[in-house]
């Protein structure tokens, strides 16, 4: 997707900015893919038709004991999960990770450029790199988290070397070394979605699952403003992105220390 905007932001569409159109075409599929996942998409194991029978028994039984296992610790109504001291913690741990990804992430294209003098469509093809690395990073780590059956490291540690690549990256104006910091930042900053979802599943279920990670989610949209707008803010106040990139590599520090103080159920999934 990259390259193609930057391929877009170099086209007027109908006297609109670059980044006007951009934003239009790329809604486009989404929408139409809301359609389509309406359609298609299976809400359990019950109704997945691709699934052999065998498979789709397996799934229910393993989904079922689970559930067994979780409300066996504690029973949560919908209410008392979004009022649980852990789940206000994830609350605040998204919106600090999701403020540092989302300010990273918007303003990535325009440091590269700025240091770099390349193209808007040199820039679109050069972020892939990043996007490829981060792809293969968070894999692996979701599958070490899945063989280890540790979670709060393998969460924290990617928004740790998401902020040290920031940290790094207001020290250099070398494109080589904003590149390659700009590579380690993305490393990181994708990391914990390989395990980031596993933790308020891993206590809760059912319509208090569903609520706890609806409110989440919504925190962590709120952070997706914050980020960029007080990047944006700082950059126009400073004339330069490094205020900014230390308030994104602080905001990631403090995410990554709040997964580190997680409740932890490796049991409750090895039992």
């Amino acid at each position: 997707g990259a390259p193609l905007a930057g391929w877009v932001l170099g086209v007027k569409f109908f006297g609109m900015k670059g980044w006007q159109g951009l934003f239009i075409i790329e809604a486009i599929p989404a929408i139409i893919f809301a359609f389509i996942l309406v359609r298609w998409m299976a809400d359990s194991p019950k109704e997945a038709q691709w699934l052999e029978e065998d498979e789709r028994q397996w799934l229910i039984t393993q989904f079922e004991e689970e559930n067994a296992r979780k409300k066996s610790t504690k029973d949560y109504t919908i209410w008392q999960a979004l009022s649980d001291k852990e789940v206000i913690k994830l609350c605040l741990t998204y919106f600090l990770w999701i403020t540092g990804f989302w300010g990273f992430g918007y303003w990535m294209p325009t440091v590269l450029k700025s240091t770099s003098n390349w193209s808007n469509l040199a820039v679109g093809w050069m972020i892939v790199i990043p996007m490829m690395l981060s792809l293969f990073f968070m894999l692996w780590i979701g599958h070490r988290s899945s063989v280890t059956g540790e979670k709060r490291w393998h969460g924290a540690i990617g928004t740790f070397i998401a902020a040290v690549g920031l940290l790094c990256g207001t020290m250099s104006n070398h494109p080589i070394w904003a590149f390659f910091f700009l590579c380690v930042t993305a490393i990181g900053i994708y990391a914990p979605f390989g395990v980031w979802w596993s933790y308020p599943t891993n206590f809760l279920s059912g319509p208090a699952a569903a609520g706890a990670i609806g409110m989440i989610n919504s925190f962590g949209n709120i952070g997706g403003f914050v980020g960029p707008y007080i990047t944006g803010y700082l950059k126009n106040l400073t004339g330069s992105f490094t205020l900014g990139w230390i308030y994104l590599a602080g905001s990631l520090i403090v995410s990554g220390l709040l997964m580190l103080t997680m409740r932890r159920d490796v049991d409750l999934e090895r039992s």
